[in-house]
């Protein structure tokens, strides 16, 4: 974290710019008087502090862990003096200037571009976004992606990853919708696997419908996830960490960066990490290797060139899952009931799965004029599914007991490619300040699929240990059931291509009054799904449709850069494809679904952001949704579809990051969801969705490093997170299925050096059975280990 620290006692006014070491404006950095007035540099560079007594001053910048710069000045009365400021960090390595003697908050960090797609200070958005940065990681020790997340207030992990096609990637429910991390750098980028944590600079999580800026492709009604990658640096440096652990986990990393030439004008960074451990159960394995080379060349203060490509590999079975019942009551209502032993996993090591993904992204930057910036994009997505899909259900008539394993062999190819161009600006207009997007935007998304059919396999005890069939399940056993299968193999492919235009206006309406207004045109042509084995085009499924997506926002600062208020109207839309209606005369074309999000909380940064706080409430309210209806016609009864569906989905959300005293870093969230389906089939309307998640979450982490003495460095953390009941199945038709609450407990030490860096964690630390699904039901790991070593360069 960078710091800037101005000690006075009063007097005159300080103006001037502060800029990284190489050269850009440091926005979002805060420049103020200690217990006095404070100012926030804004997107050029500038800040000023005002009405200041006549005196001696002191200013001080400077950046945690490295040299000071120091200046004794006296203001006269009256006089107005500029004081201009070089960091010694570049651009990626600032944070924030935090007006302080050395304290900072290093887990707040809202430094983003992403979340209004132009430069915005938190306090100035009208949305609600959540960040996690890479200290925050690295304290924690994460070695698989969707740890990270337990940090933001109201998201749950929905499901594992299951590695298939479309459904593959790990799911987490925010605010009463299901969705993924399907965002690297803010273009889309899915995988039909994990998410490796080595390349992460900061998860960022934007809440509500986000249609109007990203889209309807990719973006869950209740939000979108973002990866921020780590970017090159203009000083040789790096580090190689080397963890193991718990089932006998085994990981390398390491972070490589650093200038190419000496005219430091050409930069890289190399991350690349590999991964192995074992399951909990009694079969079951992950092996991933991932690399991710960036270079930038920064041509001049005008010109700015990026590459990056990540490669990433994994492979291994498929998790435990196990599928509820989906026509009876449910006879078992949690897993308790069930009494199975969890420790079985239902399948064999050699039935795998591989999921390589591979992200290419060109980016540049060009300065156009003092006021206007050009942000051109291209990236490139491959994901591909190549193994073995295993699976167990519940469809016992009258127990329980048996589980049917289904399996099928799976070799699909998913690929998207997108073109961005946006204009970035910060104007006057009639002397009101303009900060401005427009963009354009295409993306090309296909998807081929060369799979089996799916096949049982067999029936197994979910009680017995000595069923003689539990064994039987191999590679070689599987691939001759496959082949005598008669059933049919999916062979298609799909194409499709979106064409948007956008634009977005921040408007300081005064200099504490800021109105935000935004509004996007999305073009969808899906081309058709292909049969590959009869060379014919799927019926209904090419299709066309025009999405609008509105939104609007409202802040004011009470105290500026301190407290605001702010209200939104948000939207978000999902194409919907036609289909064959079973009536006649009666049509399958149908609109695009819509979210629209009303909004309205409270934004805090206060003592020299030491305490960052939000509070919200959100209403989110579905329409378009499809259900089946039953009507007559000419006598005869018909079921057919429409569109007349509807979901509501609201909640409060809390967060609060702290840095109370030096070496003490506090986060808390909470989050409470109240999703139903308004208007559904009988079966489901009126009821909370299963996509929904636990209604109530509630995240917190604290922890303590010593500053001083001997002892510098070594630190301790705690965190829990309750999650409350979860109704996995929830229908007329089968009753209730409940995954009961639990808190998870999470505890590290560690001593950390300049030179290198020693952890130790326990998740779980209770030894808590829990279970994640939707539909179904997957247990979770019991009490692992972690230790951890770093070296540092």
């Amino acid at each position: 974290m960078g710091h800037l620290v101005v000690l006075a006692q009063n007097g005159g006014s300080i103006r001037g710019t502060v800029k990284t070491k190489d050269g850009k404006p440091a926005e979002f950095v805060n420049v103020a008087i200690v217990g006095g007035k404070s100012a926030q540099v804004d997107t050029k560079g500038n800040y000023v502090l005002k009405d200041l007594r006549a005196g001696r001053y002191t200013l001080i910048a400077s950046y945690v862990g490295l040299g000071e710069q120091k200046r004794e000045i006296v203001i006269n009365e009256g006089e107005n003096q500029t004081q201009d400021f070089i960091l010694l960090e570049n651009n990626q390595q600032l944070e924030e200037v935090v007006v302080n003697g050395g304290r900072t908050n290093k887990f707040s960090v809202k430094k983003t571009t992403t979340a209004a797609k132009m430069p915005l200070g938190n306090l100035e958005n009208p949305q609600i976004y959540t960040t996690i940065p890479k200290t925050l990681l690295t304290e924690q020790m994460v070695t698989e992606f969707s740890l990270s997340l337990k940090n933001s207030p109201g998201v749950y992990k929905l499901q594992n990853n299951r590695g298939i096609n479309s459904d593959g990637a790990s799911f987490y429910a925010m605010r009463g919708f299901r969705t993924e991390a399907a965002f690297v750098d803010g273009v889309p980028s899915q995988t039909n696997g994990e998410i490796e944590p080595a390349n992460i600079e900061r998860v960022e999580l934007i809440k509500g419908p986000s249609g109007t800026l990203f889209g309807g492709a990719v973006v869950s009604f209740g939000g979108l996830i973002n990866i921020v990658t780590k970017k090159p640096l203009d000083t040789l440096g790096g580090e190689v960490n080397y963890t193991t652990g718990s089932y006998g986990l085994n990981r390398v990393s390491a972070d490589i960066y650093g200038p190419v030439n000496n005219e430091k004008k050409l930069f890289f960074r190399l991350n690349t990490a590999y991964q192995n451990q074992n399951s909990f159960q009694d079969a079951g394995f992950k092996r991933s290797f991932f690399i991710a080379p960036t270079v930038e060349y920064r041509s001049s203060d005008r010109l700015n060139i990026s590459l990056t490509a990540s490669f990433y590999s994994l492979e291994g079975t498929s998790p435990a899952t196990i599928f509820l019942n989906r026509v009876r009551p449910y006879i078992a209502t949690t897993p308790e009931e069930l009494n199975f032993n969890w420790k079985r996993s239902f399948t064999s090591n050699d039935l795998v799965m591989k999921n390589p993904t591979v992200n290419i992204k060109g980016q540049i930057n060009y300065k156009l004029s003092d006021n206007w910036n050009s942000q051109t994009i291209y990236s490139a997505n491959s994901r591909r599914s190549n193994g073995f899909y295993l699976y167990s259900f519940l469809r016992g008539a009258t127990s329980d007991e048996m589980l049917e394993r289904n399996v099928s062999l799976q070799n699909t190819e998913n690929t998207a490619t997108d073109l961005q161009q946006n204009f970035i600006g910060d104007f006057k207009v009639l002397g009101l300040r303009n900060r401005m997007v427009i963009g354009l935007d295409y993306l090309n998304q296909t998807i081929n699929n060369d799979n089996s059919p799916y096949i049982v396999f067999d029936n197994v005890s979910g009680l017995n240990p000595s069923d003689a069939n539990y064994t039987k399940i191999s590679k070689s056993a599987v691939e001759s059931r496959l082949a005598a299968s008669t059933a049919a193999p999916t062979k298609n492919n799909t194409k499709s291509n979106i064409y948007s235009i956008y634009a977005s206006d921040v408007l300081n309406l005064t200099d504490r009054l800021m109105g935000m207004l935004s509004l996007r045109v999305d073009r969808f042509e899906n081309r058709g799904t292909i049969n590959q084995a009869t060379a014919t085009l799927v019926a209904n499924s090419k299709y066309m449709q025009t999405a609008v997506s509105p939104k609007f926002g409202l802040v004011y600062q009470i105290l500026p850069d301190r407290i605001s208020l702010f209200g939104n109207y948000m939207n978000g839309f999902a194409n919907v494809p036609p289909t064959t209606q079973t009536a006649p005369n009666v049509s399958g074309t149908f609109k695009p679904q819509h979210a629209n999000q009303y909004e309205g909380g409270v934004k805090m940064d206060l003592f020299q952001g030491k305490l960052s706080f939000t509070a919200s409430y959100y209403d989110i309210s579905v329409s378009n949704m499809t259900r089946p209806e039953e009507i007559n016609v000419g006598g005869q009864n018909y079921v057919i579809t429409v569109q007349n569906g509807t979901q509501k989905s609201k909640g409060v959300e809390l967060e609060l990051i702290a840095n109370p005293i030096e070496g003490l870093n506090i986060i808390a969230g909470y989050g409470y969801n109240d999703s139903k389906l308004t208007k559904s089939t009988t079966a489901l309307e009126g009821r909370r969705p299963a996509s929904a998640g636990p209604a109530t979450l509630v995240n917190s982490w604290i922890s303590y490093a010593f500053q001083k003495g001997t002892i510098k460095g070594l630190g301790i953390g705690a965190g829990a997170n309750y999650i409350g009941d979860h109704k996995s199945g929830n229908s007329a038709t089968t009753g209730v299925f409940t995954l009961p609450s639990y808190t998870l407990v999470t505890a590290t030490v560690f001593y950390d050096k300049p030179k290198y860096r020693i952890g130790l964690k326990v998740d779980n630390l209770t030894d808590e059975l829990y279970f994640t699904g939707q539909g179904t039901l997957t247990a979770q790991p019991p009490r692992t280990v972690v230790a951890g070593l770093t070296l540092k360069f």
